[in-house]
């Protein structure tokens, strides 16, 4: 079992930035491809960012790609994604999740944190 645990979330303008984090216990951290997806009202949860093993591969939704930028330290077990230049449609629930896989499909993904809210005001 993979414990995840985020926060970093909350209230910003417009253009503003938030840094999330996930910290995780419980397995072996570094085994594991991490992700970030979403969750608006009444939306699919939607896929925003993974990072392999290693941290030396990412890959973006386009939707995010120039604005997010996810990160790991495994010696930390932690896993971040900065989030610049936020717009209102970026507001949702955001989660952090683990898989044995590299991919960005919701349902590879084994393990799922609470989530964090991350509202942004126009």
């Amino acid at each position: 079992q993979v414990q995840l645990v985020e926060s970093g979330g909350g209230l910003v303008q417009a253009g503003g930035s938030l840094r999330l984090s996930c910290a995780a216990s419980g397995r072996t951290f570094s085994n594991y491809v991490m992700g970030w997806f979403r969750q608006a009202p009444g939306k699919e949860r939607e896929f925003v960012a993974t990072i392999s093993r290693s941290g030396g591969s990412t890959f973006y939704a386009d939707s995010v790609k120039g604005r997010f930028t996810i990160s790991r330290d495994n010696a930390k077990n932690t896993v971040y994604l900065q989030m610049n230049r936020l717009k209102p449609e970026d507001t949702a629930v955001y989660y952090c999740q683990a898989s044995s896989l590299s991919s960005v499909l919701d349902y590879h993904y084994d393990y799922r944190g609470q989530g964090t809210q991350v509202t942004v005001s126009s």
